[in-house]
């Protein structure tokens, strides 16, 4: 069975580029009818973040990644907390140094730190990290005399000083690396706790994780990992490294330029099955033109073969044009129960609340074609809820003139007579109006849309004052033709 896990460190928010690490193994998971698990590697105790932790759950269940061991909250159904298998790790860890696969190394941090700064100073002259294995050969004597003054000590694993080790990338090919330039790592630390190494090959063994599917910036630690599974007499999983995802300019993805947390994008108003789709695109392809896809055709389409090794680019106009769509053809009883803390981007939020739900629906089918994102649309309905409290500028001083004066108020007095104010029916009245003033019908058109929005532009006209309804079209009409009545005139009008 295909096994996969999502392994988050709850030290931080789950940016971007983490949740398309978790969407592209779930996806991999239900493409294969596999199981997607998830695990909580939260053994960097000076990092841990309970609230990291609560914003992680939280984000994989707003995109819907629901994952198969571990669903629920820790205690009751899991996922795999390593803070509470710590018992396994240094099992494993006593296993490698009964077998000498391992040694205790005693070296201060001051002692190291002076490694590393003269390893920066002369590349070359030492292993990878700086370490210069000075414990690994310890006399057993000396080894026991230390121990037993209690004196601190790490557990390294011993890499071979020579040869290569080498895996396979299901998406780069053969990779390759050099013993000699791989450092002694430790296992574990000095408070007992595992190294992300040590418990990331544990539990991957363990938990029967066949294939691992990570970011690419994880290429570097799996040549030690390959001697950890080496050393336990272990078969490696399938190593799968995922493309970078860059910003527009190219640089790498930051919160200031793009990757900005899960829930950010959530309050932001994108919806979840949009940024799903989106993020599913960063680096894989269903193999056609197809950019909008629902999570069974990307189920169905997902392929390890599809997915690109070249970084993507996390254009987010492109993300607003995705959202944009999917609103367009969202169901609007869905829409408007989405809406639900978005109305507080527009001015009329109070009234917006208290609006029934059948009136909520019409408003948002009339403005869901141009939004591209929910804060968006509460801004652009704030008319539907009050009459207009000013009037744009420039479309006043070009439609609000005299010359308007006798089509409203033909136009009121067709109106107040009318018995079905339908779209179509208004429709006819309004062009009848323009025709018999002998003026076109944008000249009639125009002050009545700045009349009943205070806009400019907006949705179809007509649609739009059926859903007002006939009280406030003529209530905000009247206003519009007093408002031009009081109005002195700076000059003749041409």
């Amino acid at each position: 069975m295909i096994r996969v896990r999502f392994a988050p460190s709850p030290t931080g928010y789950l940016h971007v580029g983490g949740a398309r690490t978790a969407l592209f193994n779930y996806l991999f998971a239900r493409h294969h009818h596999g199981r997607f698990i998830l695990r909580i590697e939260d053994t960097d105790r000076g990092r841990y973040d309970p609230r990291a932790l609560e914003e992680i759950y939280a984000s994989l269940n707003w995109l819907g990644l629901d994952w198969d061991e571990g669903q629920g909250k820790p205690g009751e159904f899991g996922p795999y907390v390593q803070s509470e298998r710590l018992e396994l790790y240094r099992d494993y860890a006593g296993r490698l140094l009964q077998t000498d696969r391992a040694y205790r190394c005693f070296c201060s941090p001051e002692r190291l730190d002076e490694l590393r700064r003269s390893s920066e100073l002369q590349p070359g002259q030492s292993a990878a990290g700086g370490y210069d294995r000075h414990c690994r050969n310890l006399a057993a004597g000396e080894t026991e005399r230390l121990l037993k003054t209690g004196r601190s000590h790490v557990i390294r694993l011993k890499i071979p000083a020579t040869g290569t080790v080498s895996f396979n990338d299901l998406i780069r090919g053969e990779i390759t690396y050099r013993n000699e330039l791989l450092d002694d790592l430790v296992l574990l630390k000095s408070d007992g706790f595992p190294t992300y190494h040590l418990a990331n090959v544990v539990d991957d063994h363990l938990m029967q994780v066949s294939h691992i599917l990570r970011g690419d910036e994880w290429i570097a630690s799996t040549p030690k990992h390959m001697h950890i599974y080496q050393a336990l007499g272990w078969e490696p999983p399938y190593f799968a490294h995922l493309p970078v995802i860059l910003s527009p300019d190219g640089g790498k993805l930051s919160k200031r330029k793009g990757a900005a947390s899960v829930l950010d994008y959530q309050k932001s108003g994108i919806l979840p099955e949009v940024l799903f789709n989106f993020l599913a695109l960063l680096g894989w392809s269903p193999g056609d033109d197809r950019e909008i896809l629902t999570r069974a055709e990307m189920v169905s389409a997902f392929d390890l073969e599809k997915v690109n090794p070249k970084a993507a680019v996390f254009d987010e106009q492109k993300l607003d044009w995705m959202n944009g769509q999917y609103l367009a053809s969202m169901d609007n009883r869905k829409l408007v129960e989405t809406m639900t803390g978005f109305w507080s981007a527009g001015k009329s939020v109070g009234l917006a609340a208290r609006a029934e739900p059948e009136y909520l629906q019409k408003v948002v089918e009339l403005l869901k074609q141009r939004a591209k994102r929910l804060p968006e649309l509460a801004e652009k309905a704030d008319y539907f809820f009050q009459d207009p409290l000013e009037y744009e500028t420039k479309a006043a001083d070009k439609h609000f003139r005299c010359r308007s004066l006798p089509l409203l108020t033909d136009l009121c007095r067709r109106l107040a007579d009318l018995s079905e104010f339908t779209a179509a029916e208004l429709e006819r009245v309004v062009r009848e109006s323009a025709a018999g003033l002998e003026v076109s019908a944008g000249a009639l058109i125009h002050p009545v849309r700045l009349a009943l929005s205070g806009i400019s532009a907006g949705p179809g006209l007509f649609e739009m004052m059926e859903v007002l309804g006939p009280v406030t079209v003529l209530r905000r009409l009247e206003k519009a033709r007093q408002l031009i009545e009081e109005a002195e005139p700076t000059g003749e009008e041409q």
